[in-house]
This record gives structure tokens, C-alpha cells and sequence, in this order.
């Protein structure tokens, strides 16, 4: 029996890490990929699904769609509805994302997202993204597809290394080459305000949010390399991810203070 991959991401259909995902997966033996992504570039825009209009897949080629204004979760959970039958695809790859996802980052990702939506449809996930300069217009994901290969062989001719609800989270460091894989914990990132004030010729205002930093610090959690840790040193970063979000160790003086 073939091997069923749903791929989505969420730079839009036209991306190029999305294009170097889909050729590096196809060209693995006994595996049929199945794309569906963004019509538009949907960065940042969370685990959020569209309730207040339509939705649309247009036939982009072969077994690859694009969903007209959907979010990387559409695609996923519209994708599972639609296109396949009681047998759900065995995994799902959100990416290749242009730029990081690391630490609270997750939160605000869309390639996270995608792998999200499709662990709590009891599909397999992994998220996968490649630092760069985001000056370069093109960027290098042969690292990432290799990458990406490697781990869907291992999960193809084995099993899933996480339970139900959790994903993996693949970040690739920038300019390498080749590079060791370190399992790492989602680091503690840290924010600042990045917005520019702009005023258009009848002096109307508006803003462009802009980007901040990579900047982080470690967490007292008792293992040694967080996810930007490792990208810093130059080794491929792989987070196990889980959506129950609870503070259980907050719980008995949350009791308390009520």
C-alpha cells in the first residue's frame, strides 16, 4: 500500500520552499503527495480557520491545490473532509517555511498551524522551517529537503515517535551546508515593539509591523539545548510539540488563590 503525504504551508502556493518540498517528497519511493496550501501568503496568521465566507480549492496540478484565502488550517481540515476518503493521509508536512519558528513563535505560526490541525485529526505532523537572511530573495532549502526525506523514511519504515496531539517541529540553520540533529525544547523568546508608523499622500496613517530580532534565553527545564540554542551552533533543530496548553504546575496555587 502507498504511502499518502498531505502537504500544505503557509508563505502561499507559489513559494519556493513549498515547491522544493513537494519535489524532494516525490521523489521517495511508493508515496503519493497531496498538496493543498494558501492562494495568498498567510504568515503569522495563527491556528485560525475562516468562519465568515466560502471557500474554494482550485486545481493548481496534479494532486495540488490552492485554497482561494484560505489559512494554512483550512487547508488541512478541508483537505481531510474533501479529498480523502475514510482512509486519512499517514502524515502531514506544513512547510518549507521561509524563516524560523521557534519558541512562543509557534504560536503565532501558520507552518505550525497547518501540523496542528492535522494532530488533532490523529494525523502524524511535522512542521518544518529554514532560518535565512531575509534579504535573500531566493534562499537554500536543500538542507531542509534533505532533511525532510531522512525523517519521512524513518516515520515511512517505522512509526510515529510522538502520541496522539503532539507534532514535531523541524527548524534547519541558515548557510549550512549539512549539519547533526539536536532534540531540543521550545526556547523563551524575546519581544519588542516593531511597528512603523507610515502616512499615505492624504496623510491618512497606517502601520507596517516589522521583524523583530532573533533574540532568546534559555529556560530552566532541566535539558540542555533549546531550539535557538542549537540553530545558533549550527545543528538542524527538532522540538517535540503538544497542544494541551494547561499550566499544571500552576493549578494547585491557582486553587489556592480562588
Amino acid at each position: 500500500m502507498r504511502y499518502k503525504i498531505l502537504v500544505t504551508n503557509d508563505d502561499g502556493y507559489e513559494a519556493k520552499g513549498l515547491l522544493s518540498l513537494i519535489e524532494a517528497l516525490r521523489e521517495l519511493d511508493d508515496v503519493d503527495v497531496t498538496v493543498v496550501a494558501p492562494a495568498n501568503e498567510k504568515s503569522a496568521c495563527g491556528h485560525s480557520l475562516t468562519l465568515v465566507r466560502p471557500l474554494r480549492f482550485v486545481s493548481v496540478g496534479d494532486d495540488f491545490y490552492k485554497l482561494d484565502d484560505g489559512t494554512p488550517s483550512d487547508c488541512v481540515y478541508l483537505a481531510l473532509h474533501s479529498l480523502f476518503d475514510e482512509q486519512k493521509p499517514d502524515l502531514l508536512v506544513s512547510g518549507i517555511n521561509r524563516g524560523s519558528n521557534m519558541g512562543e513563535d509557534i504560536t503565532y505560526s501558520g507552518t505550525a498551524a497547518g501540523a496542528m490541525e492535522a494532530v488533532l485529526h490523529n494525523v502524524p505532523a511535522i512542521a518544518i522551517s529554514q532560518v535565512m537572511d531575509f534579504t535573500n530573495p531566493g534562499g537554500d532549502y536543500s538542507l531542509a529537503c534533505k532533511t525532510i526525506k531522512e525523517l519521512v523514511l524513518k516515520i515511512k519504515n517505522g512509526s510515529f515517535p510522538l502520541p496522539h496531539r503532539e507534532f514535531l517541529n523541524v527548524n534547519i540553520p541558515a548557510e549550512v551546508e549539512d549539519a547533526q540533529i539536536k532534540v531540543t525544547y521550545a526556547g523563551y523568546r524575546c519581544y519588542a515593539n516593531d511597528a512603523h508608523l507610515h502616512r499615505n499622500p492624504r496623510g491618512e496613517e497606517h502601520y507596517w509591523l516589522g521583524l523583530h530580532p532573533l533574540e532568546f534565553r534559555a529556560r530552566d527545564v532541566g535539558y540542555e539545548w533549546s531550539d535557538y540554542e542549537a540553530i545558533e551552533a549550527g545543528f538542524i533543530s527538532i522540538t517535540p510539540i503538544q497542544l494541551d496548553m494547561s499550566a499544571y504546575k500552576s493549578i494547585q496555587k491557582l486553587q489556592e488563590w480562588v
